[in-house]
């Protein structure tokens, strides 16, 4: 007959023994303080997951607690857990050393070791007074290895911890991150963070140089996702002149991609081949493969807008090359859409239909929201060259709820004018004139129903 007890003993390699975390220096009196605090006796504290009697031997400093503990004890005080810290006695604290490494891997571009190391730091559970920094360079190698989506909430703790301790510099590099993001992402919000970055920035005693200049390169690039071209241009210019020296070459490099960019599209045609021929110069003695497949594609825009489509196609298939090597993914599809551009600027129908539907697969992959909408706009486009009309509308319909999901008004608008290019042409005139409206919408809100608002006036 079977046993009905639960704790029959058991083989020992059927339930491995579980690994004791190892325990968190606190600051001493701080536990009971926030205990009392907040009102909660020493069982209610412990409730749910650790008893009483180890609350009171973590308050009178007879044990140490672990971080999950640690973590728990500051959820239901209400109290952040550097509060609770003790600070590391400097050459006594081991993980300063792996924190350097940390740093200098996510700087050197070893996103897969940095995120190994990082990883293993906060599992170790001892280095909870250097949390921020752990997740703050972690989120970076997440960055770098195109995993930016596990990113976000590493920032976000990141953030509460140098606020917490009122680091001030980490602060702002860390809201700086978060805007960095939101321009990867597309996102309305970068402005505002990268804005809220260099107000933390400028507010320090003395101003920190290097992440002033790059704060400043961090929002002109926010500047320029929202075609905001003249603010662009005098933030890459300001943060090069800020930065002068400090900068090394590698930031030097995005900079100047990012202003022959920004020149590009208030028309400066010349100035903007100028400073895209010194990026990539610059990032071919450097072999920054990431930074320097944005800078061709950059380059190659420029090119194509000149009509040099040969000159175009050559920097984008090295663009291509060196977005396929190591961990340079995301980012792809807008190179693969300027192949595209360039495949129906030609008059390779079919070949820029494989490029579109290429780049669709990879932002969806990817979740690149505003790339998945510029993908569907091409598709819409390419289907219009075949005559195909219904497969124009489905493509313009998604391109267009993707653009006004994100909140990109000048591209929705840009895409409201080209579905009603084609409607036009089409004969679907009252379908073309209510997407004009939509792109007038879209470019000045409230102008439309002012507009009819002053016509009842009129004509009561």
């Amino acid at each position: 007959m079977a046993s009905g007890r639960t704790d029959a003993p058991v083989a020992t390699d059927a339930r491995p023994k579980r690994r004791r975390l190892p325990g968190v220096a606190v600051r001493p009196g701080s536990v009971k303080q926030a205990r009392l605090d907040s009102g909660l006796s020493l069982a209610q504290l412990g409730k749910g997951h650790v008893t009483a009697p180890a609350i009171y031997l973590i308050e009178v400093g007879r044990t140490r607690p672990s971080l999950p503990t640690l973590e728990h004890i500051a959820r239901r005080t209400g109290k952040p857990v550097e509060f609770f810290l003790a600070e590391p006695a400097g050459a006594a604290d081991g993980t300063q050393a792996n924190l350097i490494a940390l740093e200098v891997m996510v700087a050197d571009g070893r996103n897969h070791e940095a995120i190994a190391l990082g990883l293993s730091l906060l599992e170790s559970g001892s280095s909870a007074f250097r949390l921020g920094r752990i997740r703050f360079f972690l989120a970076q190698a997440y960055i770098g290895a195109s995993q930016p989506h596990r990113a976000p909430p590493l920032l976000a703790d990141a953030r509460s911890h140098f606020e917490a301790v009122n680091d001030g510099v980490m602060l702002a590099e860390c809201i700086g991150a978060q805007a960095a993001l939101a321009n990867l992402a597309q996102s309305k919000d970068a402005v505002t963070l990268a804005e809220m970055a260099l107000s933390v920035c400028r507010g320090l005693k003395p101003v920190p140089v290097p992440t002033e200049a790059r704060l400043l390169g961090i929002l002109a690039t926010a500047h320029a996702s929202n075609h905001d071209w003249d603010k662009a241009v005098a933030g890459f210019e300001e943060s090069i002149q800020v930065g002068g020296g400090i900068f090394d070459l590698r930031r030097t490099a995005r900079l100047y991609g990012q202003l022959g960019s920004a020149y590009q599209e208030v028309g400066e045609a010349e100035a903007a081949v100028r400073y895209a021929m010194r990026s990539v110069a610059i990032l071919e003695v450097l072999r920054d493969r990431a930074a320097m497949a944005r800078s061709e594609n950059s380059l190659a825009r420029v090119l194509i807008a000149r009509g040099d489509l040969d000159g175009a196609r050559t920097h984008l298939d090295r663009a291509l090359e060196l977005s396929g090597e190591g961990d340079v993914n995301f980012g792809r599809s807008q190179i693969l859409l300027s192949h595209c551009e360039l495949a129906m600027r030609e008059g390779k129908i079919e070949q820029a239909d494989e490029l579109a539907r290429q780049a669709l697969e990879l932002a969806e992959g990817l979740e690149e929201g505003a790339s998945i909408a510029e993908a569907h706009l091409w598709v819409g486009r390419i289907a219009d060259r075949r005559g195909d009309h219904q497969a124009v509308d489905r493509a313009f319909e998604d391109a267009i709820s993707g653009f006004e999901a994100l909140g990109l008004r000048e591209r929705l608008l840009h895409c409201h004018g080209a579905y009603a290019e084609i409607l036009e042409r089409r004969g679907e005139v009252a379908k073309a004139y209510a997407h004009m409206k939509e792109a007038l919408q879209a470019s000045r809100p409230g102008l439309l129903r002012r507009e009819e608002q002053q016509e009842r006036v009129t004509s009561a």
